[in-house]
């Protein structure tokens, strides 16, 4: 059986988000509940107007990003220890990451079932990991 590539022919529906308060923008308004929920910790960036501060958060988080990237490369190939939820402590060979940091790919994962060739760990599964350098 042959599959040929056609055109979509039922369209595809866009979500947007909701005017801001201004009228212009598409987001939210600082002063609501939902905003507010989040608080001052996670959103800094965006009620700070002092240009310089902002700046100096958007450093901050380069490097700290910079850093886990290095790390993660790091690991490759190497023996992790992953502790995870349920008291669980599994060791594998590292081998990947996907694009978004949301599964890891690994290799001869001990278990405390036994071992499994291949496995991809959910990094919302995992408390913690350790290697060695």
């Amino acid at each position: 059986m042959f599959l040929r590539a056609c055109a979509m022919k039922v369209p595809v529906a866009v979500v947007r988000l909701p005017r801001g308060p201004d009228g212009t923008s598409r987001g939210f308004d600082p002063n609501s509940p939902r905003f507010q929920a989040l608080g001052p910790s996670s959103l800094s960036s965006l009620v700070t107007p002092n240009t310089a501060e902002l700046e100096e958060e958007q450093q901050g988080r380069v490097l700290l990003r910079e850093r886990y990237l290095r790390s993660l490369l790091a690991m490759a190939r190497q023996p992790v220890s992953f502790a995870m939820y349920e008291k669980v402590n599994v060791t594998a060979l590292f081998g990947a990451s996907d694009i978004d940091i949301l599964n890891f790919q690994v290799s001869e994962l001990q278990t405390p079932l036994g071992v499994q060739r291949e496995a991809l760990l959910r990094c919302s599964d995992i408390i913690a990991y350790s290697f060695e350098l």
